[in-house]
């Protein structure tokens, strides 16, 4: 589950509700990363998990310069910077150690050797567990990988953005590494709850996706309509079929959907009682392929960190 968000914060308490009723339906692993709000999700999912710290997976992320300057969202990975950002992280999430520290985009004027390095201290000091990347391209998890093992990778994925199946899972294959689908209903596209006359305020993240515009929009309702359809006919919802096609890809996948409602954690959880057979996965793909999805990631940025 990850409990972060881009749009304006929701409630405190509702949130930390949120949360424990999906521990107590059956999550165990949570993500969430400093530029969320920024600083207010890990506030929020620290007190939310404090009762319940020893039963869980925690994620977070760090990589930006988060000091309220007008700059405050660029990249910083500096190994200083990572040190000061983390013990923020441990205080904010009431907690003396991250089960998985990921860098959250890799920053160019550092090289992804000395975060791995940097990382692999604080796991020997006991503030980290397992080290992940966000949004890095096959060489620059081999080259972080060869300083200390990565644990997991998360990349934007999706029925919409299919451009990890270009070559990260088979680095993450390869290398033992485990897969994070984030986003892994297009923002919600999915989940069928937008339409081709759907629009968005300039504030409102989804404004500034490129599937989500309008012509991209009228376009991507064909695979709407495709997901809605199979998912009427297995039984479910499509939020439903959409994480369980994600899940059926390969064994090492584990999406992390946001959720900030109740009855939407229900949802999502209800996707892994849903068993897809081979030849279901066959014919959906065919099918799938013959669409043209407008606004996504080009096939070419597979091989570059974003």
């Amino acid at each position: 589950m990850a409990p972060g968000f881009y749009n304006p914060a929701p409630d405190p308490k509702d949130m930390v509700r949120v949360i424990r009723t999906a521990y107590d339906l059956g999550c165990t692993f949570f993500d969430t990363a400093e530029v969320y709000g920024p600083l207010i999700s890990e506030e929020i999912v620290g007190e939310a998990l404090k009762p319940i710290r020893n039963h869980v997976v925690l994620a977070s992320k760090f990589g930006f310069q988060i000091d309220g300057s007008p700059n405050s969202r660029n990249r910083n990975a500096r190994p200083e910077h990572i040190r000061q950002a983390v013990d923020g992280m441990l205080l904010r999430l009431q907690t003396d150690h991250i089960d998985l520290l990921y860098l959250h985009r890799v920053d160019p004027n550092v090289p992804v050797e000395d975060v791995a390095g940097t990382v692999s201290d604080l796991i020997s000091q006991g503030k980290a567990r397992a080290f992940g990347l966000s949004e890095a391209a096959p060489a620059t998890i081999r080259r972080a990988h060869a300083v200390h093992p990565v644990a997991a990778l998360q990349n934007e994925y999706s029925l919409v953005e299919r451009v990890p199946e270009v070559a990260a899972l088979q680095v993450c294959e390869e290398l033992g590494i485990g897969f994070v689908p984030w986003s892994p209903t297009a923002r919600g596209l999915l989940a069928d709850r937008y339409n081709e006359y759907s629009r968005f305020s300039d504030e409102d993240r989804h404004a500034s996706v490129g599937y989500f515009a309008p012509a991209a929009l009228t376009k991507n309702m064909e695979l709407v309509r495709l997901v809605r359809r199979w998912a009427d006919d297995i039984g479910v919802t499509p939020v439903q079929f959409a994480l369980a096609w994600l899940i059926a890809q390969k064994p090492f996948i584990v999406p992390i959907p946001g959720s900030s409602k109740i009855h939407h954690v229900r949802e999502n959880l209800g996707a892994l009682a849903i068993s897809l057979t081979k030849e279901q996965l066959a014919r959906f793909r065919a099918e799938l392929e013959r669409i043209q999805i407008m606004g996504t990631r080009a096939p070419d940025t597979a091989n570059r960190d974003s």
